[in-house]
């Protein structure tokens, strides 16, 4: 799902760039806000994780990977705005130090895996709790869907790119492939496996917080699965 250096337009990644800042504000005014000063090594653990997480690549049929990304249980443990700047620091220190996703196409991969996946994501997991479904469950189901959201979110920026930037003859600058190739390459790897990952990932975690919660050793921001988000 990173989108590496060269696959968008400059113009592309000035726009989602520019539309990452009033996020990344917003973001941290809420965070300052409702996070005390002892809360923010949990931010730090939440950007290691997703750091680690995203690098273990899972192989997909026809030659290429996906990943789970962490969104939705970030934004469940910690809320959705912290867990867009816990995502958005991983995804940082992965373009900066490994080429894990372009510098200039930073904005564009914060934009789809650090504020589409986790606020989707939360959103799916606050709805089916609304319908009775356990937090497992919902959380699960809430992180099937935020990574698919952020993958197609990720190959619609991709797949336009041939028709909004070419030569006088019509041969692509930058991503060669239209919408009809980009979406459907995009969507089997994550709605088939990356997605399941995402899945079981996220359940399994929040599984086993509710767990050791019961035993009164989870940390303390953990109280957020209870429903007491911020």
């Amino acid at each position: 799902m990173h989108i590496p250096e060269g696959y968008l337009s400059p113009q592309t990644c000035a726009v989602m760039g520019a539309a990452m800042v009033p996020v990344l504000t917003v973001a941290a005014k809420k965070v300052n806000k409702s996070f005390d000063k002892k809360d923010v090594p949990a931010m730090a653990i939440g950007s290691a994780f997703a750091f680690t997480i995203m690098m273990f690549n899972v192989p997909i049929p026809g030659g290429t990977t996906a990943h789970a990304i962490g969104a939705t249980l970030l934004a469940i443990t910690l809320g959705p705005w912290a867990a867009s700047i816990s995502l958005t620091i991983a995804l940082f220190i992965q373009a900066l130090l490994f080429g894990d996703g372009g510098i200039l196409a930073l904005g564009a991969n914060s934009f789809n895996i650090a504020f589409i996946a986790p606020f989707v994501g939360y959103g799916i997991y606050k709805l089916m709790l609304s319908l009775k479904l356990n937090k497992v469950i919902s959380s699960a189901i809430g992180g099937y869907v935020g990574i698919n959201a952020a993958a197609l979110a990720t190959a619609i920026e991709l797949g336009l790119q041939p028709l909004l930037f070419h030569t006088a003859n019509g041969t692509p600058l930058y991503f060669p492939y239209g919408l009809n190739v980009a979406i459907p390459a995009m969507m089997f790897a994550h709605l088939a496996v990356a997605g399941i990952v995402e899945a079981v990932i996220t359940g399994l975690v929040v599984y086993y917080l509710q767990k050791v919660d019961e035993e009164n050793i989870l940390y303390k921001f953990s109280y957020r699965l209870r429903g007491d988000n911020r």
